[in-house]
């Protein structure tokens, strides 16, 4: 047996016998769904612009090129026809089944929600929800499938509810999220390379005995894993949870 198939075996065993799991997930979540990441060899860190991503990514950026800011975030950031894979749909129905509390995700499209699960603590927020910068009025990912600046009735610039460099996670999202882990029986890791803080250092909250990375690279975490199964997050979980 490889030590692959062994892995989703106690997998499988540590599922069943916990009721109180929480998944944190990143980036790896998604390239399974056609998203790109952001620090793999073809992630977007690593492609050609006239601005570096991460400062076209920033609250400066935002505020002093807005329509520049708004170029690369329709073209790379908002994604059309995506759809979740197996490791969202494994992971809302492990919260049907009320085993699964909670899902911590670092993603910001959504996919979570668009398979089922209920319970999700977005970290860096999610293209899906946006706000006047005037008048605060919400708008849905429709706005800004236009040309140009989206804009407020208000005539406001319209802001994506996403966390921008030089911006602060939401204290209250990140309190529910060291709730949960602190609580949880078993904490499920995937998809992330766990050098993002401070979500990374979230992990320090975990105090049980299952803790589980599902990864392709290696982390600084994994020697404190009770369970490193390295592969595709959407075929062990698929794996794990969807086949008998």
């Amino acid at each position: 047996m490889s030590d692959m198939r062994k892995g989703i075996g106690l997998l499988k065993y540590l599922v069943k016998e916990s009721n109180n799991i929480v998944f944190f997930g990143g980036a790896g979540v998604s390239t399974e769904s056609g998203i790109p990441d952001f620090r793999s060899t073809k992630g977007l860190y690593n492609q050609a612009y006239k601005y570096p991503p991460e400062v076209i990514l920033s609250y400066d950026f935002f505020i002093s090129n807005t329509k520049e800011f708004y170029r690369f975030y329709k073209d790379k950031m908002v994604m059309k026809n995506i759809k979740p894979n197996q490791a969202h749909i494994a992971l809302a129905r492990l919260e049907e089944e009320n085993k699964l509390k909670a899902v911590i995700t670092q993603n910001i499209d959504g996919l979570h929600q668009l398979a089922g699960s209920k319970n999700v603590l977005e970290l860096h927020g999610s293209v899906h929800n946006n706000n006047c910068v005037d008048c605060a009025k919400f708008y849905g990912i429709e706005i800004i499938s236009g040309d140009g600046v989206p804009t407020c009735e208000c005539g406001g610039i319209v802001k994506p509810d996403v966390v921008l460099y030089g911006e602060q996670l939401d204290n209250d999202t990140m309190h529910k999220a060291i709730n949960h882990i602190a609580r949880a029986d078993m904490l499920v890791v995937g998809g992330t390379s766990l050098s993002v803080y401070p979500a990374a250092g979230f992990i320090d909250y975990y105090s049980g005995d299952k803790l589980v990375l599902i990864n392709h690279s290696k982390t600084d975490f994994d020697i404190r894993a009770n369970l490193l199964i390295r592969g595709n997050i959407g075929n062990v979980l698929g794996e794990c949870v969807l086949q008998p």
